[in-house]
Formats: C-alpha cells, structure tokens, sequence
C-alpha cells in the first residue's frame, strides 16, 4: 500500500466565484486577508472562513466559522431582534402514566458504525426486547431529513420513549432532544446508544464481538429508557454583560467584539497596561507591523464606553452559573463584585526562561521576544554583526514541555530574513531539529533561504555546545551531512524558547475549567467546540488555550464572543433536568456533601439544621454535570 499525503488547493469554480464578487486572492488563490483580520476579505461585507482561508484542520476551521459570523455581525447588531420569529413548539403529551412504547433508531453511519457492526442483526435484535414497538436502521440519524422522519413516526406510533444507537451523546444528545420536542414528546425521555466510541471505534478488528456487545449497549439503553420519566427546566434570567479575563491581544479582541454587540463587558488584566505579549512584538511573517495595530486597538477599547478596564486587578472568587455569574475583583483596594452572564479567559501565555546556552548569562544570548526589542528600537547590535546564530527547540520537545510551540520557527525565518535585509553580509546560522513553517509561512522559509541563510540540523542526543568568548559566545555544532563539527563566535544568539502556560490552575478552579497535564486550558471538544469549556457560559480563547500566532488568536477572540452572544442574545436561560435532591429525613447535617460538592451548589440550612440544594445552582449543575455523573444516578 503506498498512501500519498496530498497538499490542499483551491478549486476552479472556487475561483472563478471570487473573481465575479471581486475578493482578492494571493498567488495560491486562497483568500488575501491580514492577519489582524484573518476572516476579512478584501470586499467590505463578504467575510472567510475554513481551508479557503488557508490550509488549516478540522478545529481551526470550526473557530473561524464562529469568528466569520462574529465579524459579519458587529454592523448587524442595531438590527437584532427585529426579525425575530418565535418557534412553534407542540405540547408535550402526558406520558406519566403510560407504558412504555419504545422506539429504537440504529445508526448505519456509513463505514463509520456500519463497516464493523453487522448493524441489521443489531435492529432485528432489538425488536425483540421488552416493550419496544418500532425499530429502523438510518444510514446517518443525525441527518436533518432523518430527524424530521424519526418525528413524524414517533406521532404515527404514539412512541413515549425513544432509544437512537449511534455516536457520542457528548455531540449528539441535544440534536436529538430537539427532535423529540418537536414531536411533542419531553426531551428527557431519551437515551442514546453509544454503539461508535464505546464499540466499532475500539473493536475495529472484531466484527463479531463488536456486533455482540451494539446488541448489549442497546438493551442497556431500552431497559433504562422505559424507567425513565419527564423532567422540566426552570427559566432563570441573563446578566447581559460579560466580563474578560486577560487584556491581550485575545482579550481586547473579544471585548471590543462584544461591545461592538451592544453588550457591557468588564476587561479584567492583572498587569498595569494594556496589551500582553503583543507590546514585546515587531512584525508579523507578512511584515505587517504589531506595534501599530496593538496601539490602534488599545485606542478602540479605550474609547468604547461599553467597556470598563480594570487595570492591576485580580480575580479572587467566582461564583454563580451561566447568565448569572459573580466574581470577586480587587486591586489593592476594597473588593467589588462584578455580575455577568459570560466570561472568556483569555489569560494567555508566557516565553519560557531557559538555564542552558548561558542565557542569563551573557549578554550575546537572547530569546525571541528579547531580540524583537532590538528591531523596535533600532538597537546599535543589529548595525553589523558578523555573525547571528538561531538555536531552535530550546524548551521545547522535551519531557518538561513534549508539544511544539508552532510560532517559533516562523519567528525565527521572519528574524533571519530581517538581518539580511540589514545587511546582506550578514551570517545568520540556523540550528534546527525540524523545520516547522505550516502553510503559507513555507514562502518565508523559501525567502531566508534564498538570502542565505544557513540551516544545520541537530539532534537532541547532541545538542549545540555555547561558550563564552570575550564579547561573543561560540557555539560548537554538527554538521550531520559532512559529519564534522564546526564553530562559530556569534554576535547575537537567539534561542527560539518554548511558550509555556501560566499554570493557574487556581484560577480555572475558580471557573470550574479543566486544564491538561501541561497547563493549557481544555476545551469541551477539539473540533466541535473549540472556544467552549463544559462549564456554560465559560469561552477561551488566546494562548491561553495553546501556542498560537496572531491571526489565530484574533480568530479564537472573535470566535469565543460568538459564541458568548449565544447566552447574551437572551433575555432568560433554561436550567435544569437531572438534578440532585437532599431527603431530609436521612441528612445528618454533617456538612460532608457541602464540602465535596464541585459546583458549590449545596449550603447548610440553620434552622432546620440539614444540607438544601440552592435554587438555580440545583438546576445548573445538574445539567452540566449530567454527562459525567448520571452513571451515578445523580
């Protein structure tokens, strides 16, 4: 088998319909676009999103869906509302009393389900099992033509609880829900079949064993589905306004997005200006100068009346749920309390220190950030050197920081490309372990290189070796090809460092955020919800969620508001389902539940001396908590 790893290109026709609408494209015919606008197209309205963008994968192009609608919609805002149409929902039937009539929908899902599992046998199967009274095979249920007939047969045969063996519940229980209201029938008279993850995804190799246990998963779900009965959720009202955590690049994006919206937003940065990592930016890749942007933006948010800066202040406490949050704020002074509906944490990052290549040590060796202060301010260094080296990977890759850090290596070809436009005699070495300049970044690659730039590849077995050398340092590496070592005195010695998370987990605590094992924020889900947390009406966005370069992280901003204006946008949210209940006949009131309930949602009654469930928490958390913990009956 021979597979062929394809690069991406831009159709034909795809072509020709931006040349009609007139939207620039650069020489790849992918969308001309600034990086400090990365979903704008060069037609005023007409806004990009997705690979024609540039090459990008699954997540990414999700992102800048939300971050397209966003941008399409901040001169819409005045408007909203005016065409709004109310849904028309039929009344919920009475099924309290009635037995059970189960419906199952088994899910081909092309090779995905259907390839492994004999899923035929599996709907025969199930047509057996206690009060199930209609069974059907879809080729894909999540379909919206599919949806549509699963409500019309659940009103021909009056079916009161509906059992669908597809993928995840985590992506598709809600699409389901709404079929059954549409229907007619209370959404939590549903239960889904994880027959994908939970068995074609993990027993690819065993057709058999894989049908065996669809069947044991789907009698599971009918067997829990006939005990299952309504449940309601309580409206609770929006706080329409937000609050922003981090006032950088991300930060004032997302802030100035949403109050482009109409909406109050509370700009929360710890530190005593505005900006973050951009302030220590010269250009990007496309020469593009950050410094002027980052003064322009930091005017614009300024100015906005429906945004209050809080500078030198920290977040001490949250408390609350989605469209009803409080948080603790304090700046030295008094504490006060913020009330919102949303809050994205756009914290961001920080350029990682190193012990090695006598950084610290000398004044020759720099980091990337420290070398772009010398661009911005004309620095006498960078008039003639005579020799520059890069050392790439530096913290990276490693077992303290094992991911790629995925701006370094472009910085570095922008940094080279600059010195050699500064003078050409100029020696610029570049010690590499892999080159890493995705997409379109491969034309400043292909630049540096043609200006002469020197690229050696080393190995972390074998390290470059620095010294101090009077006012230079050398640097002692291999090269693999001729299989010699050589040195250079170098001028400067710019060490690409790793970018590295604050690692607050108390902060994501405090917002019930998880993070991963190197302290990134966690998402909900890669590619389905890549701004969202599990917690509602909690978004990220910047490198506070990964390494990422500008335009990507304005990208995110913009998405992460989007999907903020979906909690905004209303006047009440529904809470509710699966909640918890105290019995108070059996409550000691030894506070032990208080104590390890992770919402915060039970407090201690004084006069009846027991544990109470408080009101909206009760409903919140137990719908947020419902995937993780309704194994346990909660």
């Amino acid at each position: 088998m021979v597979v062929l790893s394809t690069g991406l290109e831009i159709a034909p026709d795809v072509k020709t319909l931006s040349d009609r609408i007139g939207i620039g494209l650069d020489k790849y015919r992918f969308i001309a676009s600034s990086s400090f606008a990365p979903v704008t197209t060069t037609v005023p309205g007409i806004y990009a999103c997705g690979a024609f963008t540039g090459p990008k994968d699954i997540p990414q192009s999700v992102m800048e869906a939300s971050a397209a609608a966003c941008a399409a919609t901040e001169k819409l805002a005045p408007a909203r509302n005016t065409r709004t149409k109310t849904l028309d929902i039929p009344p919920e039937k009475d099924v309290v009393r009635a037995r059970p009539r189960i419906g199952v929908f088994v899910c081909n899902c092309g090779t995905n389900i259907g390839g492994i599992v004999r899923v035929p046998e599996v709907v025969k199967y199930a047509g057996t099992l206690p009060g199930v009274v209609y069974v059907e095979e879809n080729l894909f249920t999540c379909s919206q033509d599919t949806q549509d007939k699963i409500s019309q047969v659940i009103r021909e045969k009056n079916l009161n609880r509906i059992v669908i063996a597809a993928c995840t519940p985590r992506t598709h229980e809600e699409l389901f829900q709404e079929t059954l209201i549409s229907a007619g029938l209370n959404k939590y008279l549903f239960e889904m079949a994880n027959i994908r993850n939970h068995d074609s995804w993990v027993h690819a190799d065993d057709p058999d064993s894989a049908t065996e246990k669809a069947k044991t998963l789907v009698k599971m779900a009918v067997a829990k589905s006939a005990l299952l009965k309504p449940l309601w959720e309580t409206d609770l009202s929006v706080s329409r306004s937000a609050l922003v955590a981090g006032a950088g690049l991300a930060g004032m994006t997302a802030a100035l997005s949403l109050a482009k919206h109409g909406y109050p937003v509370h700009l929360i940065e710890k530190s005593e200006v505005l900006g973050g990592n951009a302030r220590k930016l010269d250009h990007t890749y496309k020469d593009e100068n950050i410094g002027e942007f980052v003064k322009k933006l930091i005017q614009e948010v300024e100015s906005n009346s429906s945004i209050t800066i809080h500078l030198g202040t920290s977040i001490d406490a949250v408390d609350g749920f989605v469209g009803n949050f409080k948080t603790t704020i304090s700046n030295g002074a008094s504490p006060s309390t913020i009330e919102h509906g949303v809050a994205i944490l756009a914290t961001g990052a920080t350029e990682y220190k190193p012990d090695e290549y006598l950084y610290g040590k000398h004044a020759a060796v720099m980091t990337h950030l420290e070398m772009d202060e010398l661009f911005k301010n004309n620095d006498h260094r960078l008039e003639n050197p005579e020799n520059v080296v890069f050392i790439q990977c530096v913290g990276s890759r490693n077992e303290e920081h094992p991911y790629c850090s995925k701006v370094c290596c472009t910085h570095t070809m922008k940094s080279a490309v600059s010195l050699k436009k500064r003078n050409p005699n100029v020696n610029v070495y570049v010690l590499y372990r892999d080159i890493r300049t995705y997409g379109k970044r491969e034309d400043i690659y292909r630049k540096a290189r043609e200006m002469g730039v020197l690229f050696f590849r080393y190995s972390p077995e074998r390290k470059p070796v620095v010294a101090q050398k009077d006012q230079r340092v050398t640097v002692a590496f291999e090269d693999r090809m001729l299989g010699r070592i050589f040195e250079v005195e170098a001028d400067i010695l710019c060490l690409a460092t790793a970018i590295v998370s604050n690692r607050d987990t108390n902060f994501a605590q405090m917002f019930k955020v998880p993070t991963d094992g190197d302290g990134w924020l966690l998402e909900a889900h890669q590619k389905l919800k890549p701004v969202e947390f599990p917690t509602d009406g909690v978004f990220l966005c910047g490198m506070a969620h990964y390494p990422k370069p500008i335009e990507e992280s304005i990208a995110q901003a913009k998405a992460a508001a989007s999907r903020a204006l979906t909690v905004l946008a209303h006047d009440q949210v529904k809470v509710g389902g699966f909640v918890s209940r105290i019995d108070e006949r059996l409550c000691s009131g030894c506070l032990g539940c208080i104590h390890v309930c992770p919402y915060g949602a039970i407090a201690f009654d004084t006069e009846k001396k027991v544990a109470q469930i408080l009101q909206g928490l009760r409903c919140l958390r137990g719908r947020m908590s419902f995937r993780s913990s309704r194994s346990h009956g909660i």
